[in-house]
């Protein structure tokens, strides 16, 4: 029979504190231990899988995500590439609105004006939100 790892032994050997991985095997995204004597028993592989949730955590997806990417896994599924592609899409556009941000702060810094409220290049902007326009928009007009 394969190694069992306790609770401890899975964190230690991942860095993930117990509390978390309790909390990971109650929302399905580690699957349910074996017990000995009341005490969990991992397999090994679940280290790797604990390794995959980081993984997807540190890429931006959610918990709720993770377990729907690994749910999506099967030898004829697909899922986990469109799960992918939803999140490249969120990602891009986070990123365009951290771009839009950045320039606006540094255009705002840059400004010749010491009290960025007399400036009307700010007020432009300010008028541009409050009628609906997004930073990006609102920045370019």
């Amino acid at each position: 029979m394969d190694e069992q790892l306790t609770i401890g032994e899975l964190a230690s050997r991942t860095g993930v504190a117990t509390s978390a991985l309790r909390y990971w095997e109650e929302l399905g995204l580690l699957p349910a231990p074996t017990r000995v004597s009341g005490q969990r028993r991992y397999p090994p592989s679940a280290v790797e899988l604990v390794g995959v949730v980081l993984l997807l955590r540190d890429v931006g997806f959610t918990l709720r995500e993770v377990k729907a990417f690994i749910a999506s896994r099967s030898p004829a599924g697909d899922g986990w590439r469109e799960l992918c592609q939803r999140k490249l899409t969120e990602l891009d556009q986070r990123i365009a609105q951290a771009q839009a941000a950045r320039t606006a702060i540094a255009h705002g810094l840059a400004c010749p004006h010491q009290d960025l409220f007399e400036c009307s290049n700010f007020a432009d902007v300010i008028t541009a939100r409050l009628t609906g326009s997004s930073l990006e928009e609102a920045h370019s007009h």
